[in-house]
């Protein structure tokens, strides 16, 4: 055959992406049913993910839209936004120095992991730097992705410590509250919308996304959305409303993108570092829980708060299990969390080239 001649393109059948997408739907959502029973934190993001990495496994020729994948970063951005509070302000600047300690040793502490992580081979690039990073476990895997990193092997890392973390800050809880009273609030899925508020979070997620992709911030959808959504927020020109549903349907946009890119060679590689990583985390576990040993001795915080405020990462279910607790500050418990993250959010890219210029030096 002639070299100039067009070669045959591959296409799916429309039946086979149709069953492809069907099968994954409902696995999706026995997935969600299964997590929800047992207790598992974000669902609705982890059942799709888990999904997509079946799917992937087995060979998947789907792929979501762009748009979408764009529009669910878009509305974390905003959810991120709506989670923080001018509160947070009176907070940390009452406990200035005890915020930064905490922060800037776990940061440390997980950038010296990350490094370990690359230099010794365990994962490719600046993936060890991200997946080790502290904070919200999807916004650290959406940040990897605009720096080339390897966003299946970072969530693998993130979403396995959160597991992780929820697990011991639950048993922690146990261990030191009795929470066997609590009954957890019914979930309002379908709240009557206030049409003001919903359009302002619809329009302030599009706004931000389109000012993020003309800045060309890394990670724009996600980042200009949030920027702009602290600013109204702090500023009280607007406030947000995210029904549940919404954010039903947004989290899959992000965990079928993610789950849908594994295949079988990658998950080879992430059952062959399995052992490695969780030694990796609970190190880290294990010192957040120094720190947190050092609050109780030093201050007057209770062992849970402690705990929880310099718990490393998994911060939407800290946030859970810290309002189901009784004699939790809770206030403490956030301003620690999010500091941490903004912080990582602002230097997260400079400490992953300094660590993969640091790992290229090691190597030369």
């Amino acid at each position: 055959m002639d070299a100039s001649t067009p070669q045959p393109v591959t296409t799916t059948p429309l039946w086979l992406s149709v069953l492809q997408w069907a099968c994954l739907i409902l696995g999706s959502g026995v997935l969600a049913v299964i997590f929800e029973t047992i207790g598992m934190p974000a669902t609705f993001l982890l059942a799709p993910m888990m999904a997509g990495i079946v799917a992937g496994a087995f060979g998947a020729t789907i792929a979501l839209p762009r748009l979408a994948f764009n529009a669910g970063q878009s509305i974390l951005g905003i959810l991120v936004a709506s989670s923080l509070s001018p509160d947070l302000i009176g907070s940390f600047l009452s406990h200035w120095m005890l915020f930064l300690f905490v922060v800037l040793s776990t940061l440390c502490a997980s950038s010296l992991s990350g490094y370990l992580i690359s230099r010794w081979g365990i994962m490719p690039g600046t993936s060890g730097v991200w997946g080790s990073a502290p904070g919200a476990s999807t916004a650290m895997v959406l940040m990897a992705e605009a720096f080339g990193a390897d966003t299946r092997l970072v969530a693998f890392m993130q979403y396995f410590r959160v597991v992780i973390v929820t697990v011991i800050a639950a048993l922690v809880a146990r261990f030191f509250v009795d929470t066997s009273a609590v009954v957890a609030a019914p979930i309002p899925w379908f709240p009557q919308l206030d049409p003001q508020a919903f359009a302002s979070t619809i329009l302030v997620a599009a706004i931000g996304a389109t000012v993020g992709k003309l800045l060309r911030l890394p990670s724009p959808f996600f980042l200009g959305a949030m920027v702009l959504g602290v600013t109204l927020e702090f500023s009280g020109l607007t406030t947000f409303q995210l029904p549940q549903w919404l954010l039903a349907v947004s989290y899959p946009m992000i965990g079928w993108t993610i789950g849908l890119k594994f295949t079988r060679p990658i998950l080879r590689h992430v059952f062959r570092i399995l052992p490695q990583i969780a030694g990796f985390i609970l190190v880290l576990v294990l010192f957040c829980g120094g720190l947190a040993a050092l609050l109780v001795v030093f201050t007057d915080i209770d062992p849970l708060t402690a705990y929880l405020a310099t718990s490393p990462g998994g911060m939407d279910s800290v946030a859970i299990i810290a309002a189901a607790s009784k004699n939790v500050n809770l206030s403490f418990v956030m301003s620690v969390q999010m500091l941490r993250f903004l912080i990582v959010l602002l230097f997260g890219p400079a400490l992953s080239q300094l660590v993969a210029k640091l790992v290229a030096r090691s190597a030369a």
